[in-house]
């Protein structure tokens, strides 16, 4: 996504000519500070778009038997915003180039008026299922600032800061996810379910507010330009692919469970509308605060290793909750489930870390070195971005399906869990058996990498990444 070059044409207008945040001297005199003023305002942006792509999960609390929609049309409605987020991801990584990281994102944000009106207009026992469908689906839009944002944030950070700073970026849109939880929870225990507009009435003018705040203070890079051939060489590269089926497993989690936790609690333990909410924003809260965690632990032991005991230990929660569910122990369950949550968000962080090290990596095998590894690894890291970060996010879509068959045909979400059981098992497996299974010899390169710290002439798997 990164080319060294610049045109004059974007000289004005908040467009930042050079950029080298490899260079110490410039990140500690300049980009740094740059960087960090970046990186607040585009975690408010994301904050807001995490918000109203999960604000079906929030309606569907006020949707009471009068709207006439069973707990199969609650489990598909809230997975519609899933489909059109992890589609729109691709098309959003790819703006920031095109229009740059600033101009998106006011762009991306006033975008989120659009189902936050619409929802606001339709919300009334009377309207249509396939009203509600479409309007839902509007919210993916807010999904798709998530890999707006993190492309952005990318091209704006070194290598050595990557883990943290996207960590933070994500973490921080994360938390859109329980504090609309927690708005509609406030909603419910004062005004009643009735009321679900007073919840848009909240976010309409933080909107506005984000995209202005995001003119004011945000920079675009004009050295970030599209690269249709680093897109294409990103989709041949097996990584990718690799990646985005741990990323499924981990945001894919997150993203899933945040929707479905509250209709799970009513279904299966027939929670009310207000105790349900009282208790959904807890786990997607805790599992977006650890995300840097993550990130961080990434940085300082590899994210290969981070990832593989991270699925090892949601395999062992999954067990739990799969317990819980078929005795009916709310409060097991409840463990169980929030600790999921925590161990979701942990693995977001180590698995987006190690994105931009598997490519630096290649990059050096390949025996670049210097500023010419590190452009490379930008190019193929920030183009892999999108393409892993829209599967990522359909595993939520799948997650909120199989919980949908599984209630259907079982009433009951234990089913649902064993496939999930299942998948962290995949996973673990694929990591261990990419990324931390021995050595592998070097492959051939044209240049010289350096071998000072290998003298067998054979360099380890990607367990540093």
């Amino acid at each position: 996504m990164t080319a060294p070059t610049t045109t004059a044409a974007r000289k004005g207008g908040r467009w930042i000519e050079q950029w080298d945040p490899e260079d110490e001297t410039f990140w500690r005199e300049k980009g740094e500070r740059i960087a960090t003023r970046n990186l607040a305002f585009s975690i408010l942006s994301e904050h807001i778009g995490f918000s109203i792509w999960s604000l079906w999960s929030v309606m569907v609390l006020f949707m009471g038997p009068e709207y006439g929609v069973d707990p199969a049309g609650k489990f598909f409605l809230v997975a519609m915003p899933t489909l059109v987020g992890g589609m729109l991801r691709v098309p959003y990584t790819f703006a920031v180039a095109r229009f740059g990281g600033r101009n998106w994102t006011i762009i991306s944000a006033g975008m989120l008026l659009v189902p936050a009106i619409a929802a606001a207009v339709v919300m009334e026992p009377g309207t249509s299922y396939s009203t509600f469908l479409v309007v839902a689906a509007l919210t993916g839009v807010g999904g798709g600032n998530f890999a707006s944002s993190m492309t952005n944030i990318n091209s704006f950070y070194p290598l050595r800061r990557k883990g943290w700073a996207l960590g933070l970026n994500a973490g921080g849109g994360n938390i859109g996810v329980p504090v609309i939880q927690l708005i509609g929870l406030l909603v419910i225990g004062t005004a009643g379910a009735a009321h679900p507009r007073l919840v848009l009435a909240v976010y309409l003018p933080l909107i506005v507010v984000a995209a202005v705040l995001s003119a004011l203070f945000m920079d675009n890079l004009a050295p970030v330009r599209n690269d249709g051939g680093a897109a294409r060489e990103a989709a041949r590269d097996a990584h990718t692919w690799i990646m985005s089926v741990l990323y499924i497993g981990t945001f894919g989690s997150f993203i899933g469970y945040s929707f479905a936790f509250g209709l799970v609690l009513q279904n299966q333990f027939d929670r009310t509308p207000l105790q349900a909410a009282s208790l959904t924003f807890i786990g997607p809260l805790l599992g977006s605060l650890i995300r840097p965690v993550g990130g961080r632990l990434a940085d300082t032991h590899g994210g290969a290793r981070i990832t593989l005991w991270n699925f090892a230990a949601m395999a062992a929660a999954t067990l739990v909750v799969v317990y819980a569910s078929a005795q009916k122990s709310l409060s097991v369950f409840l463990v169980g489930f929030i600790a999921l949550f925590v161990l979701s968000g942990l693995g977001n962080g180590s698995t987006f870390k190690m994105i931009p090290g598997i490519f630096q990596a290649k990059a050096v095998a390949r025996g670049l070195t210097g500023e010419e590894a590190a452009s490379y690894g930008r190019r193929l890291s920030g183009a892999s971005m999108g393409l892993i970060g829209a599967v990522g996010a359909l595993g939520g879509l799948g997650i909120n399906l199989a919980f949908r068959e599984s209630f259907l045909n079982a009433h009951s979400g234990t089913p649902a869990f064993v496939s999930f059981l299942g998948y962290y098992a995949l996973c673990s497996a694929i990591t261990w058996a990419v990324y931390l299974r021995g050595d592998r010899p070097a492959p051939a390169s044209t240049g010289q990498p350096d071998t000072r710290d290998q003298p067998s002439g054979r360099q380890p798997a990607y367990a540093d990444v």
